[in-house]
């Protein structure tokens, strides 16, 4: 080989180059190159042999460093972690020969920081502080004799954030802070804006250890933004970061999103093997958390096996723990439990070294006492329920909440369902603390998953004693919590700033379209807009003190004559609980399942029924339709219920999919003036909020209308000191700038709900779209507010009866009444419908009144409701 002829200093130098470039190539992604390039240099050197004492210590250090990068990547790209650390411990021999104390120091940290990363991948972190402690003491002294410490401050900042992690893994949080505090810190002293920026990935893991979710994501945001601002690829671990704290907030569905982006991009990467392993775990997870549980048991499987390589115990009992919650989940589910179940749960608690892994030994005896207890076998459950240790400061909540299942299915088993439900409350009120840290809506709401299964278990519990007003507590305490937190606004720039380039891109695919231009690349950046829009969103909103939940005494003293009815589900058994007369009565409706089905199937016909000039067969088709599914709504939900509500108004408190039920088009409802709440609490919460003294009316309407112009002049004659925008005025900073301090808001301009990021749901203006988040960000939202636009009622419905859309937003943000609709409008019946609801109000009715009375003229066409207070 050529290299043989290379004398021994040429030798080091190429050695040197090759290390230099084989590291680059590594950085840059291109792991096999850079192997190849690694051990091309250490043939190089392989091929010399040194014959004086300063050639010696360059062809050592040269080695050492050659070994330590190819170690690494050896281990990283899924090498066996006992041979690397054997190879760093015969290559450290080589550090005597160096008579250089400053390089010796510089070498001696490099080879103990990877030392300790390697104990760190296989959960020996106690072990990898001390060589990290090491590592700090050698680099410290590298850096008092330099005359510009700047160029040697990353390695010794990576090392410092390093055993922050580690310290994080242990749950040592002071010591973990301190140390990512203080890397930051340096980091931005001496601008070193990419160090700071990995900095803040482990200090959001810190933040997210102690449940401080919204600032781990906003920590991740702004790592995310500084290398967006250096053009440095974002590596994949900061969006696995992202999707954890999502999936410790119960947004299971947007952590699933994220995580499947951070496998499409690994999966181009394979030889990140473990970091790989670390996202198809968390992907199980959230598979699990939205019960897809052969897709939980898929990836589970998956990253134990690349787990198992690696021997980290940890992360395999991580892995063995998610894979062993489906199959409980199917087995529970199913009631077709395998008698192996219970033995495989303890064989691998009992398999787990202690106390490394105690919480994760806990949690597999906890699913094999909800095992027991469902073959009956109360005993046995009682003894390894005993075995759990009680939850400490830093214990998820998904830990906490599973142990009070347990506890409350083992007293139910025992035959007390008194202590069942007190360990219910227990639970719940544990996560309202978790909740109560949240920020911005999304989380607050999506809180409620990990309290599912206790709050299915208190509305069973309480539904087989057939007791109205202990059930109508119940549900009260369970649903639609994010709705008795007291709003406080607080503006954030760059949420902003994000909002306005998402509808300036708006504008600029409408025009590439009409110029008959590619969208694609636009397509693609208002995609991207969009979704950092929406991150920044979870943690820049914050909420004040919860309010208490609605007693059944205050409700009913509020009611006055009116009734309300609030449904709740158990199973496929639906209910209602009737508060009228200070009186709550039960009644069962049947089926949810079906009457689910009824009210998706009708608003499909009310959706196919809404364009203007429909061909007359297809109206009386569709009508024909409508009126067969409103039909079979009414006798399974309302007929049962003549008795008890007369013919007084309604508040009603849907469930589930019955929050699309527009209530003004079922037979019995007719004229009656309804009122439709996300829970008594939050119905409670606006009737007794102040009517705005404010007399500023605001009409608003966007393009794209048919007959707005008159619309709006018909509804001027109601409201003669009205501030009016149409046309190019109706852009959205005007129309926010209108609507702040406004009593009442109507605005005409086509809408659209969107589902998958209901936040995100949006009016069309002459600039572009006004979205939920903008209308939620108000300091003082309409206290009427009237959309005559499709679908902007429609809700995103969370696990609690947590609802999430346009309207639902203001609501929780402090508007007192929404009224839009549930679906599809024609422009023409829209604008029929508000004259005739605006002269009601006009006339002194109050909004569910005047409401009543337009929907009655042509209920199909006017699918509105009331929400809020009426």
């Amino acid at each position: 080989m050529i290299v043989t002829e290379l004398g021994v200093a040429e030798a080091i130098d190429k050695a040197r180059a090759l290390q230099r470039a084989g590291v680059d190539a590594v950085c840059s992604g291109r792991p096999r190159e850079g192997l190849k390039l690694l051990h091309r240099g250490m043939s190089v050197l392989d091929s010399v042999d040194p014959d004086d004492e300063p050639a010696r210590w360059e062809w050592s250090s040269a080695r050492i460093r050659l070994t330590n990068s190819l170690v690494a990547l050896g281990v990283e790209t899924g090498g066996e972690v006992a041979a690397g650390l054997a190879e760093l411990d015969e290559v450290r021999s080589l550090l005597d020969g160096i008579g250089d104390p400053k390089l010796r120091a510089e070498l001696s940290g490099a080879i103990d920081h990877n030392y300790g990363l390697m104990l760190m991948a296989v959960g020996r972190n106690e072990e990898g502080i001390a060589y990290f402690d090491d590592s700090i003491e050698h680099k410290e002294f590298v850096l008092a004799s330099a005359a510009d410490p700047v160029p040697l401050l990353g390695p010794f900042l990576g090392t410092m954030i390093t055993r922050g992690l580690a310290y994080t893994r242990l749950g040592d949080v002071g010591r973990a802070r301190e140390d990512l505090a203080r890397a930051m810190d340096i980091a931005e002293k001496y601008e070193l804006r990419q160090q700071a920026a990995d900095a803040r990935r482990p200090l959001g893991s810190l933040e997210l250890r102690i449940g401080n979710v919204p600032i781990a994501l906003r920590l991740y945001e702004e790592s995310e933004r500084i290398y967006r601002a250096l053009d440095v690829e974002i590596h994949p671990l900061l969006r696995l970061e992202q999707g954890k704290a999502l999936l410790a907030a119960g947004l299971a569905e947007e952590a699933a999103g994220h995580l499947d982006d951070v496998l499409m991009v690994m999966h181009e990467q394979t030889s990140i093997s473990r970091d790989l392993a670390d996202v198809e775990l968390f992907r199980a997870s959230a598979a699990l958390m939205s019960d897809d549980l052969e897709l939980a048991r898929s990836y589970a499987a998956s990253a134990r096996r690349r787990m198992l390589r690696w021997g980290c115990q940890t992360c395999v009992a991580n892995a063995t723990i998610v894979g062993l919650r489906a199959d409980v989940q199917e087995a529970l589910r199913t009631n077709e439990i395998p008698p192996t179940l219970t033995s495989r749960a303890l064989r691998a608690a009992n398999g787990m070294p202690m106390p490394r892994l105690a919480d994760q030994a806990a949690l597999a005896r906890m699913l094999a006492v909800r095992v027991e207890l469902r073959k009956g076998k109360h005993k046995r459950a009682a003894e390894l329920l005993a075995r759990i240790p009680r939850p400490g400061r830093l214990t998820s909540v998904d830990y906490r909440m599973l142990r009070r299942l347990c506890r409350a299915e083992l007293a139910i088993a025992e035959g007390d369902k008194t202590k069942a439900l007190a360990e219910i409350r227990v639970g719940l009120t544990e996560l309202d603390r978790v909740r109560d840290r949240m920020g911005g809506i999304e989380l607050v709401s999506g809180t409620a998953l990990h309290g599912r299964e206790l709050a299915d278990l208190a509305v069973k519990i309480v539904l087989e004693r057939a007791d109205a007003a202990r059930l109508f507590g119940w549900t009260e305490r369970t649903r639609a919590q994010s709705y008795r937190y007291e709003p406080v606004v607080t503006g954030d720039p760059e949420l902003a700033e994000r909002v306005g380039e998402v509808r300036g891109l708006d504008q600029a695919i409408h025009q590439a379209q009409h110029e008959g231009h590619s969208t694609a690349a636009l397509r693609a950046k208002h995609s991207e807009r969009l979704r950092e829009a929406h991150r920044l969103g979870w943690h820049t909103g914050r909420w004040g003190r919860p309010r208490p939940v609605a007693r059944l005494a205050e409700v009913a003293g509020e009611l006055g004559e009116r009734a309300l009815v609030s449904l709740a589900s158990s199973g496929d058994d639906l209910v209602a609980m009737v508060v009228v007369s200070g009186q709550c009565e039960l009644v069962r409706l049947g089926s949810a399942e079906r009457a689910a089905e009824s009210a998706r199937m009708l608003n499909v016909d009310l959706d196919a029924l809404a364009p203007d000039r429909l061909p007359e067969p297809l109206v009386r088709s569709v009508l024909g339709s409508a009126r067969k599914q409103a039909e079979r709504l009414d006798a399974q939900l309302i007929r049962p219920l003549e008795t008890l509500l007369g013919d007084r108004g309604l508040v009603v408190v849907p469930t589930g999919p019955l929050f699309a039920v527009p209530w003004g088009v079922l037979p019995a409802l007719r004229s009656r003036p309804i009122v439709v709440a996300p829970s008594a609490t939050a119905w409670l919460g606006a009737e007794r909020s102040a009517v705005s003294r404010a007399r500023k009316v605001v009409l608003v309407s966007g393009p794209g209308l048919v007959g707005t112009r008159g619309e709006l002049e018909k509804l001027a004659t109601h409201y003669r000191t009205a501030h009016t925008l149409a046309g190019p005025e109706a852009t959205v900073s005007s129309v926010l700038r209108a609507l702040d301090g406004a009593k009442l808001a109507h605005i005409a301009a086509h809408g659209a709900h969107e589902p998958e990021n209901a936040l995100f749901s949006r009016l069309e203006l002459a600039d572009g779209a006004l979205f939920a988040h903008e209308m939620a960000g108000l300091a003082q939202p309409p206290s009427q507010v009237v959309f005559a636009a499709c679908e902007l009622a429609l809700n995103r419905i969370r696990p609690g009866d947590e609802v999430l859309g346009f309207a639902s937003a203001l609501l929780a943000s402090g508007s007192r009444t929404v009224i839009a609709p549930l679906s599809r409008v024609g422009d023409e019946a829209a604008a029929a419908a508000m004259d005739d609801y605006h002269r009601g109000l006009a006339g002194g009715a109050g909004p569910a009144t005047a409401l009543a009375d337009t929907v009655a003229v042509d209920p199909f066409r006017r699918p509105f409701v009331c929400l809020g207070a009426g």
